[in-house]
């Protein structure tokens, strides 16, 4: 979609899952090179579908990149950017049920579990590195076990 605010990727929208295991702490996605903001560091997601939910479609999306399993994870709270004509949704989950993240198609270069206070370490895509500062916060006051 493009627009006075720019060119975003997904037509109706997109999300992701910013997964959150206490003992392992966020799961990150290295960006394949090839994509937009190649090379950074973000959240396994994507596309939503028409009439898609986004919560729905974050968790279908990190399930078909990362392995994330849908119940398997607990819902905290959603982030939503919306710029008028295109919308992205952050899907923030606790993980009930420890996984191993599984890199499932082209689109990582790793996944990885990053303890909170290191995300900030990694080369994050512009778009979260600009909101993780409030998910952060929102994240440790809400998360069950949270570690920093």
């Amino acid at each position: 979609m493009e627009g006075d605010r720019g060119r975003f990727w997904g037509r109706f929208g997109a999300a992701g899952v910013l997964a959150y295991d206490p003992r392992k702490g966020v799961l990150l996605q290295h960006r394949a090179l090839w994509s937009h903001n190649g090379g950074t560091w973000g959240l396994p997601g994507g596309a939503l579908h028409q009439g898609e939910d986004s919560v729905r479609g974050a968790l279908r999306e990190a399930n078909e990149e990362a392995a994330v399993p849908a119940d398997g994870v607990e819902l905290l709270f959603t982030s939503v950017l919306d710029v008028g004509y295109w919308s992205y949704t952050t899907v923030v989950v606790a993980v009930t049920a420890p996984f191993e993240p599984v890199i499932s198609d082209p689109e990582s270069l790793e996944l990885q579990w990053v303890p909170v206070d290191e995300v900030d370490s990694k080369e994050l895509h512009p778009g979260f590195a600009t909101s993780w500062p409030e998910l952060r916060r929102r994240l440790l006051d809400l998360a069950p076990g949270r570690s920093s």
